[in-house]
C-alpha cells in the first residue's frame, strides 16, 4: 500500500566493508634540529598484508621506521595501533603492545650467541618465556648455530637473526628497514619466503623500507613512494609497474 515502508526483512544485507587497518598513521612530522624530515606523512597498514615503503637514500624512509618505533620523537601526527594511540610512548611500550623491528644494519648483538640474542628478543614477555620454536621453523639455520657468537655469522646469517630476534615477542605489526642490504640472493630468496609467509597468515601487518625494487615490488600488497620527506605516490603492489614506480626511483 502507498505510504507503507518497506519489508527490511526482505531487503539485502549490506556487504561487510574491509576491516579496520590495524595500524593507521596521520600527519605525521619529524625534525633533526632545523631539518623537517618527514612531512605529513599519513598512511594505513592492514594485518595480512606487506605494505611496502620506497625512495632513494634520505628520503625519510629509515626515519619513518624509527618514528614509529618510538626511536625518534615526532613534532605533530599520530601513531596508533590496533586503535590504542602509541605517539607518545617509549619504544618498550610500543614492543608490548605489538611491535617489533628489524633496524637497518640489523644490530644484532655481535658478542652474545644466537640463543642469547633471541632471547633478548623476549625481553618484554614474563620471565621464562621459551624461545619460540616457530623461529627455528622459519629459519632452521638459527638452530644449528644457537651456541654460535652473532658477530661469527654471515651477513645473510645475521639478518635472519634479526628477524627471528623481532618475532620472538610475537609482534602484530612487524617493520623491516631493508632487510635485502648486503645479502646473497639465495638469503633473499628465503626472507622474502618468510615475510610473505607471515603476511599470508592474517594476524600481522608487516611494513618494509626498500630499495631493490624487484624484491619489494614481488611482496607488496600496497606500496607508498617517498621523496623529500613526503608521500608522492601510493596504490596496489599489482599495480607498481604501470604506475612507472621503477621509473620514479630511477629519477
Amino acid at each position: 500500500m502507498a505510504g507503507e515502508h518497506p519489508d527490511a526483512a526482505g531487503a539485502p544485507e549490506p556487504a561487510p566493508g574491509p576491516a579496520p587497518a590495524l595500524l593507521q598513521v596521520r600527519g605525521l612530522n619529524q625534525a633533526y634540529g632545523g631539518s623537517h624530515i618527514l612531512r605529513d606523512v599519513s598512511f594505513e597498514a592492514r594485518a595480512g598484508e606487506v605494505t611496502v615503503v620506497l625512495g632513494r637514500n634520505g628520503v625519510g624512509k629509515t626515519t619513518l621506521l624509527k618514528s614509529l618505533m618510538g626511536v625518534v620523537p615526532v613534532r605533530s601526527g599520530s601513531v596508533v595501533l590496533g586503535g590504542r594511540d602509541l605517539t607518545r610512548s617509549a619504544s618498550y611500550e610500543r614492543v608490548r603492545a605489538g611491535i617489533g623491528y628489524v633496524p637497518q644494519g640489523r644490530e644484532i648483538f655481535g658478542r652474545l650467541t644466537v640463543e642469547e640474542n633471541l632471547r633478548m628478543g623476549l625481553a618484554a614477555r614474563p620471565g621464562g618465556t621459551p624461545i619460540p620454536p616457530e623461529l627455528f621453523e622459519l629459519f632452521p639455520v638459527l638452530q644449528q648455530m644457537l651456541r654460535r657468537r652473532g658477530g661469527d655469522l654471515s651477513g645473510g646469517q645475521q639478518q635472519q637473526l634479526a628477524i627471528a630476534r623481532a618475532l620472538a615477542a610475537g609482534p602484530a605489526l612487524l617493520l623491516l628497514d631493508e632487510p635485502t642490504e648486503g645479502i646473497q640472493p639465495s638469503i633473499i630468496k628465503e626472507i622474502g619466503r618468510v615475510i610473505r609467509l607471515l603476511a599470508d597468515r592474517g594476524t600481522m601487518a608487516i611494513v618494509l623500507v626498500e630499495q631493490y625494487y624487484d624484491f619489494a615490488a614481488e611482496l607488496a600488497d600496497q606500496y607508498l613512494v617517498m621523496e623529500r620527506g613526503e608521500v608522492v605516490a601510493r596504490g596496489a603492489g599489482a599495480d607498481m609497474a604501470r604506475d612507472g614506480v621503477r621509473t620514479r626511483l630511477a629519477i
